[in-house]
């Protein structure tokens, strides 16, 4: 077998590892099904070891299989590190970028501006998908993420803070008119409430005490939405108080549609940070969206 058939063969290995079936593999690679399982049993017959166990309904990996990826996985990475470096002098992006966005941020803010950098780089090309879960960056392929909060320590990522979201409470004029304005935080308690919900948890609100220092308080909530979209659409029809970010409700607090309650404890502050796998930080095309999406935050386009 020439060794360009085991490269073929190992990438057939992985992505059918990675997909769980030889049928997700093929279309990933371009290739019949019976290719992938070929490339793979050739494989299997040059190892001498079974990488997967197989039956009608499941495919899994075999110990000697799951060593096996995390092997090829390593390798796969050092080789897009050479592949970045030899390729870190490009200034112009091009090929896949896949990218997970927060929901309402994502739309609003982020995607106008990779469609922007799309129509100057036409061979940059964007699988975007929209999230507040958890993602795995590397375990799903994604080249890079934004994400609002606080971040979980990774060794193998690598964050680049772009700018402050600004939380405000918020609710219709009807709804205050009906129910009253809340005079302290003590009082959201006796209030209806729109709160965000993140892997099945409510969001907590920030609020600021006479300290000054930031606290979080969890309202009794009354709605969850996992859409900050649909958060910004209840609190416009008047079912309840919520905390959003100013950069979404801004222009309907300047319009009068809403208004900001609160405003000495509410004006909580939450980062918003661009991350990528440490194995590809100098891909051209992550390092020019990145840098992009920084102008653009400088600029306040981001707010």
């Amino acid at each position: 077998m020439r060794k360009t058939d085991h490269l073929g063969s190992i990438t057939a290995f992985v992505s059918t590892a990675q997909l769980g079936s030889f049928t997700a593999a093929a279309e990933k690679l371009g290739l019949t099904k019976s290719a992938v399982g070929k490339s793979v049993s050739r494989l299997e017959d040059r190892l001498g070891l079974k990488l997967f166990q197989r039956s009608t309904r499941s495919l899994s990996l075999t110990p000697d299989g799951e060593r096996f990826l995390t092997s090829c996985q390593s390798a796969i990475e050092i080789l897009e590190q050479a592949e970045a470096e030899l390729t870190s002098h490009t200034s112009q992006p091009s090929g896949q970028l896949r990218v997970d966005l927060p929901a309402a941020f994502g739309r609003q803010r982020i995607l106008p501006i990779l469609l922007d950098i799309t129509q100057r780089y036409p061979e940059l090309t964007l699988t975007v998908t929209f999230s507040e879960r958890f993602v795995d960056l590397i375990e799903e392929g994604i080249d890079l993420v934004i994400r609002i909060g606080e971040l979980t320590d990774s060794s193998s990522l690598v964050a680049r803070k772009l700018t402050t979201q600004k939380l405000v409470i918020c609710a219709s004029p009807d709804y205050l008119l009906y129910r009253g304005e809340p005079a302290s935080p003590d009082e959201l308690h006796q209030h209806r409430c729109i709160v965000g919900l993140r892997r099945n948890q409510p969001i907590s609100w920030l609020l600021k005490g006479d300290d000054g220092q930031t606290s979080r308080f969890t309202p009794p909530p009354t709605h969850e939405f996992g859409d900050g979209d649909a958060m910004l659409a209840a609190t416009l029809a008047g079912s309840g108080l919520s905390q959003l970010p100013l950069w979404l409700v801004g222009k309907y607090l300047a319009s009068g549609e809403l208004r900001e309650v609160l405003p000495r404890y509410s004006r909580g502050e939450m980062s918003i940070s661009a991350l990528w796998p440490k194995s590809r930080q100098l891909l051209p095309k992550i390092r020019y969206v990145v840098d992009t999406l920084v102008k653009a935050a400088e600029d306040g386009l981001l707010d």
